[in-house]
């Protein structure tokens, strides 16, 4: 598939280097220095020119492109280049955009403005921030099978009852399947024997009871998730988080300095207490006892801003934070000084494009560590390598690194094991290193 992405930054040399070896490429960008680099590191045909004009899109063949993605950092550009390119040619065309009201618009005629699937960044980035806010310890939580079943990557703390133990000793849960543990840099896919270290990020997939229960042991905590939620800045991710928790029946409280902004957040958030006040000061947040939060969310517009919160937060005595960062070469830094998660919106929307070119092949996609790995869920085909036959069997002829994580057949969700039969039409949610990707999909 030819794939032209508008524009090299973060989210479109992410999407580039994620699609280089399978798809034909080409990126565009106006800045002459990104577009040698590109040239360079990745393999992929760079032109330096405006993607909203139509010269420039034809020099980079759109006549023939299967797919255009508009990644710039403005929402009117991606929208035009989608419109200039719908004149050249029948490529699909993915617009990313930061506003949540054009998205809205955008949905109230699907195609409009010539654009055929629409990515709007801030809400990516609320929606995951409240994911990992319902879960103890998680890095990354996801849902697959119409909600039937939950990826979640959980973080071992020291005093963990599972720490110290192997997998079969932990394996105490009704529908749960240990899939891999990231240790260090290292990947390594679980077994019975496979020991458990305090540090260790767990990959389980099963039922959300299951998950949820495990989490909070993984935790140390007799919580269930966050049930009393600060966020702090009425940034548009600040905003569309309460939003998000609103909708889910959570009452969080809001923390916005600039009056007219706690104002107009505070008439939109009719669930939201909103408060007005500077979050960088130590004596408000004592005083509103932000110290009683199970989790603190920073969301303000700033990078120094939202460590500091964090920091600020976790002296106090809060549990968890989670800090959004534009930043994501910051991420690990952030996480080393003791903020839980760290989440880039430009890293969200980019994995979400990724997904989205990949859902011809599969029903969903999730990915993990920087795309070291992936969960996907697949519907089994009757040629399929695992269709009527036992997983114990049909996995030898799988890669080391593949496993089985949960099953669905007509709605009901069923606990892979050795000798289950997997059926034509059954949906499997698969754990596989992004290595073997492809082979696994074709041969699933």
């Amino acid at each position: 598939m030819r794939v032209i992405v508008v524009g090299a930054g973060e989210v479109g040399r992410s999407i580039a280097e994620n699609l280089q070896d399978s798809h034909e490429v080409v990126v565009v960008d106006r800045d002459g220095e990104l577009v040698d680099e590109l040239a360079y590191a990745l393999d992929v045909l760079a032109v330096r020119g405006d993607g909203t004009e139509i010269g420039t899109l034809r020099e980079a063949g759109v006549e023939d492109a299967d797919l255009l993605i508009a990644s710039t950092d403005s929402d009117e550009t991606n929208v035009v280049v989608c419109g200039a390119a719908k004149t050249g040619s029948d490529a699909f065309t993915i617009a990313r955009v930061r506003r949540r009201s054009l998205l809205e618009t955008w949905e109230g005629a699907p195609g409009a403005f010539g654009v055929d699937f629409m990515v709007c960044t801030d809400l990516l980035a609320a929606r995951t921030i409240f994911r990992i806010s319902g879960l103890p310890s998680a890095q990354a939580v996801d849902i697959f099978a119409g909600g039937l079943v939950r990826m979640a990557e959980l973080e071992v703390a020291p005093e963990s009852s599972v720490a110290g133990t192997t997998v079969r000793e932990a394996d105490r849960y009704d529908s749960l399947t240990f899939a891999a543990i990231f240790r260090e840099e290292e990947m390594i896919v679980a077994t019975g024997e496979t020991a458990i270290r305090a540090g260790d990020r767990l990959v389980v997939i099963g039922s959300q009871e299951s998950v949820t229960d495990f989490a909070t042991d993984v935790a140390v905590r007799d919580d269930q998730g966050a049930k009393e939620i600060v966020i702090v800045g009425a940034s548009e991710i600040g905003f569309q988080a309460a939003r998000e928790f609103e909708e889910h029946g959570y009452r969080p409280r809001l923390i916005e300095q600039d009056h007219d902004r706690a104002r107009e957040a505070a008439e939109a958030l009719p669930k939201t207490m909103v408060l007005e006040s500077d979050a960088t000061d130590a004596e408000f947040l004592a005083s509103e006892h932000v110290d009683e939060a199970d989790i603190v969310i920073a969301a303000l517009d700033g990078d120094d801003k939202n460590l500091l919160v964090s920091l600020l937060a976790r002296r106090l005595g809060v549990d968890r934070t989670v800090a959004v960062i534009e930043n994501v070469t910051y991420a690990e830094i952030f996480e080393t000084v003791g903020v839980d998660v760290a989440v880039n919106p430009r890293e969200e929307t980019a994995e979400e494009i990724v997904r989205f070119t990949r859902a011809d092949h599969t029903e969903k996609v999730s990915m993990l560590e920087g795309d070291r790995a992936e969960v996907i869920e697949i519907e089994v085909g009757p040629d399929s390598v695992l269709a009527d036959r036992e997983i114990a069997d049909s996995t030898a002829d799988l890669p080391d690194c593949v496993v089985i994580g949960a099953l669905s057949r007509n709605g009901a969700l069923l606990t892979p094991r050795g000798s289950t039969v997997i059926e034509p039409g059954d949906h499997v949610v698969v754990f596989v290193d992004t290595a073997v990707l492809e082979e696994v999909v074709d041969a699933i």
